[in-house]
């Protein structure tokens, strides 16, 4: 896999559920939920969504830490990471969610350090937070907070693996996509090369049917290959 690299998202995809929305039910205004609908709607971007989601939150660092330390993941996502950095992969996790509380999820998993490319949390007061954008872009095209095909570099090919909406434009660009839930269905209705799957343990057997040439040589895959892994 020496020419791959792979944009992972994180909520929803190496967690059962999704980190934000969970603070957003424990510790926001439930006017959150309105706000939630535009960005589904596509109304607004991710970008607005999270800021004016995350400004509702009132929780103590503590609450927050808390709640983190009770976030499980897939228990063969490290396995998963260890094998494809082992074959000469490239990983980055790349979140519309918060770095901070990715970091401590993986540690506490003892996951292999990983780059993390994802927004900031900063606290305003005792109990309020706004959310900052390190990764974000004027150009983006889905207005997100952390634009992912940015992070995606020149000269291999890109893998993403992720399950949701902020997942959909950089699969759009990708060279393969392991898709849950709505990324896979979004891949399916845009005739997006993917393959669907419900564990990192389903991975290592998919990943042994990706093409190993070089991004120069092979950009797509054939047609029959790609009509194989849809059914996946």
């Amino acid at each position: 896999m020496m020419h791959w690299h792979i944009v992972c998202d994180f909520d929803g995809t190496v967690t059962r559920t999704d980190a934000v929305d969970n603070i957003l039910e424990r510790f926001a205004d439930p006017s959150w939920e309105a706000i939630e609908d535009e960005w589904l709607s596509g109304k607004i971007g991710s970008r607005e969504c999270l800021g004016r989601q995350l400004a509702l939150v009132k929780a103590s660092p503590s609450q927050l830490l808390g709640y983190f330390d009770s976030v499980d993941i897939d228990p063969a996502f490290s396995d998963f990471v260890e094998r494809v950095l082992s074959r000469g992969a490239t990983l980055d996790i790349v979140s519309d969610g918060i770095e901070q509380g990715i970091a401590r999820v993986l540690s506490r998993h003892e996951c292999p350090l990983l780059p993390i490319i994802a927004n900031r949390l900063r606290q305003v007061d005792q109990d309020s937070w706004r959310i900052e954008f390190p990764h974000s872009s004027d150009a983006c095209r889905a207005a997100s907070g952390n634009c992912k095909c940015k992070s995606a570099p020149k000269g291999k090919r890109i893998l993403v693996i992720g399950d949701g909406q902020s997942d959909m434009c950089v699969a759009g660009t990708a060279d393969f996509v392991f898709a849950k839930d709505r990324l896979a269905e979004h891949c399916e209705r845009s005739g997006i090369p993917y393959a669907r799957f419900d564990s990192f343990a389903d991975l290592p057997a998919l990943l042994a049917r990706l093409p190993h040439s070089d991004p120069a040589h092979a950009i797509s895959l054939p047609l029959e290959q790609q009509e194989l892994f849809h059914h996946v």
